[in-house]
């Protein structure tokens, strides 16, 4: 391996295609209300209205609603929804099941999909917190009924997808969320609609991130930032981040690495130093793991002087320990020393005792690994004192000074 050169006074860094069902097609009439019957008598479902409702009219067979009907069995939909979350609150679980399952019931007479499906995502959501699978089973089958049923249509409800996708968040099945959110997608590119595409990839993005596919997220976001670098930086700057950290998580630092230099020269231009010591950290890292020392060992020296220079003791600190390492996994050990004594002067300025002891540590292990044992012990012996100062770890170094005691011998 070549030898790292030292340099620590390096210069500064100059977010299903339906439509809503309309009255024409569906008619609900409460006399003869029978939406669905369960194939089990014993255990019907209990989202389906299959018996009469107190809220509901007396009508003739053929007579929907009226539109003050409507309005009345609104407001007491509601007031069932505040009803079920009181018995919930009370730790009423079951009670407030049963009546959510009510309110459920009686938002499909209204004829209203969107309010439908956000019903269901909304107790789906409780119920997936509470582990009550049986409800989740239920709402899921429900919500893929719905969407079986509007698949048909010719037209695009976008109030509707996007109240279906949001359901299947809320429940927990990403795969039936993100079919929804390609088809609002889809219908947003052809609409040449961009805020629609941004808003929806973003959702995209951030349910592939919650669920864990990195590279999927990847590729979501990488759309992002090719359509922000269009002068939008607040925005370039904002997915340039998700994407270092999605790189980071998926362990690809080749791919990590460019866009945090891209997040380092956008800081650059705007005179934004502060944000730099902590990029130039993580890139560093990545060099390292890209097996490239020289490199790795320059960017932590300027991530060093950049930190010391904006008074960051603590990046000045997380450049100096790795950048030791690096030397001494180099088989290095003079320079990891030298590195170890601007540490020193580091946690001293920032009084950081624990970091002095921690290095002091470093130190006389160094030396005697090297068989200095004077230097191994005077290092020691100062850990030491600070560790009896802080009361804390005076066993392991009592012990270390025996040790290069009895070497010495």
């Amino acid at each position: 391996m070549a030898t790292l050169r030292l340099h620590l006074l390096g210069p500064k860094l100059s977010k299903w295609i339906v439509i809503a069902l309309s009255a024409a097609i569906l008619p609900l009439c409460f006399a003869s209300v029978t939406l669905s019957q369960s194939s089990d008598n014993d255990n019907p479902n209990p989202l389906e209205l299959t018996a009469p409702d107190p809220l509901l009219p007396s009508l003739s067979p053929d007579e929907p609603l009226n539109p003050s009907e409507r309005s009345r069995l609104r407001e007491a939909l509601d007031e069932l929804n505040a009803e079920a979350e009181a018995e919930f609150k009370a730790g009423n679980q079951s009670k407030a099941f049963d009546i959510w399952y009510r309110e459920i019931r009686l938002r499909r007479v209204l004829g209203d999909p969107v309010a439908e499906v956000q019903t269901l995502g909304r107790v789906g959501g409780v119920a997936w917190n509470e582990n009550n699978k049986q409800s989740v089973q239920l709402i899921t089958a429900r919500l893929e009924e719905i969407q079986q049923e509007n698949e048909a249509e010719d037209s695009i409800n976008l109030p509707f997808l996007k109240a279906l996708g949001k359901a299947y968040e809320q429940i927990r099945v990403p795969g039936q969320a993100l079919t929804v959110y390609e088809q609002i997608l889809a219908d947003a590119r052809n609409q040449d609609d961009m805020a629609t595409v941004e808003a929806t990839l973003k959702t995209m993005g951030e349910l592939h991130m919650a669920w864990f596919d990195y590279p999927k997220a990847a590729e979501t976001y990488e759309e992002l930032l090719a359509q922000a670098q269009s002068g939008r930086i607040n925005q370039e700057v904002a997915y340039l981040q998700q994407l270092a950290y999605i790189y980071d998580q998926d362990q690809q630092p080749d791919q990590a690495l460019p866009k945090k230099q891209q997040l380092v020269d956008i800081y650059l231009n705007q005179g934004n130093d502060t944000q730099i010591p902590a990029l130039k950290i993580a890139i560093a890292s990545d060099y390292n793991s890209l097996n490239q020392p020289e490199k790795a060992s320059q960017t932590y020296q300027e991530a060093y002087s950049l930190a010391w220079s904006l008074q960051q003791f603590a990046h000045a600190s997380e450049a100096l320990q790795p950048l030791a390492e690096l030397y001494l996994t180099s088989k290095q050990p003079e320079f990891a020393l030298q590195v170890y004594e601007v540490l020193l002067q580091v946690e001293q300025q920032s009084y950081n005792y624990y970091g002095l002891m921690n290095t002091y540590d470093k130190i006389g292990q160094v030396y005697l690994d090297m068989n200095n044992y004077p230097q191994a012990l005077a290092a020691f012996q100062k850990g030491l004192n600070l560790a009896e100062s802080l009361q804390h770890r005076e066993a392991y170094f009592v012990n270390k000074i025996q040790l290069v005691n009895r070497q010495n011998l």
